[in-house]
């Protein structure tokens, strides 16, 4: 309350002289979180994207920064908001490892902005995105995909390694019914080329052909 009232009484010049790095903090930490956003969005590789957890990145650069900015000034406090923050437990679980190394960005900038390391926020922000880049101009090309297929009579298999010569597949699981069996493949689809499922479709024991995108990993 004092402090409040300390501020109150201040003329306009003193007013804008504290809150000018604040609200140089908080709008860049603004920006990068937006960037961040944006990023997250062109990069998602996944199955389902999510849109409260790409705006929860943005937020939470903003947050980030208020709270270094809170805990900067003050010992006692800093030490206050540690133990508060110790005590808070986060259920939502993270999937894809992809989305820690964006929360560890979107954590890391506010920090750095916080600590009015802008030009270290942003430096790391241009490494991160032209890394994203170069590491996603090499997959935009070949996604992994499960084809599951449906057949009756005798194993298919020799077929299927036929038309699928050239690609890259593994077996991940192979059901057997008493009147058909379900085949599962992990495969390797290059520049959306699916021509091979009319292939297997018109198999003579083929009942059904269907193609997943499948986001875990592929060992080579």
């Amino acid at each position: 309350m004092e402090n409040i009232l300390n501020f109150l009484q201040m003329d306009f010049a003193a007013a804008v002289t504290v809150l000018a790095p604040v609200i140089l903090a908080l709008a860049s930490s603004f920006g990068f979180g937006i960037i961040i956003y944006y990023v997250y969005q062109k990069s998602f590789r996944g199955v389902v994207y999510n849109q409260s957890f790409s705006v929860s990145l943005a937020i939470l650069t903003i947050l980030t920064t208020m709270i270094t900015l809170a805990i900067s000034t003050n010992i006692a406090l800093s030490l206050g908001m540690v133990g508060a923050l110790s005590i808070v437990r986060y259920r939502t679980a993270i999937k894809d490892p992809a989305d820690i190394v964006f929360l560890f960005w979107a954590i890391g900038t506010g920090i750095a902005v916080g600590a009015k390391s802008h030009y270290l926020a942003l430096v790391a922000s241009v490494v991160v995105i032209l890394m994203l880049y170069t590491i996603g101009r090499k997959a935009t090309n070949r996604e992994i995909y499960i084809l599951i297929v449906h057949y009756v009579g005798d194993d298919i298999v020799g077929e299927l390694r036929q038309i699928l010569r050239g690609k890259k597949f593994q077996t991940k699981s192979k059901t057997v019914r008493k009147d058909s069996v379900e085949l599962a493949l992990e495969i390797e689809v290059k520049n959306n080329n699916t021509a091979f499922l009319d292939a297997i479709r018109d198999l003579p024991t083929v009942k059904d052909v269907s193609l997943i995108q499948y986001a875990g990993e592929y060992n080579n």
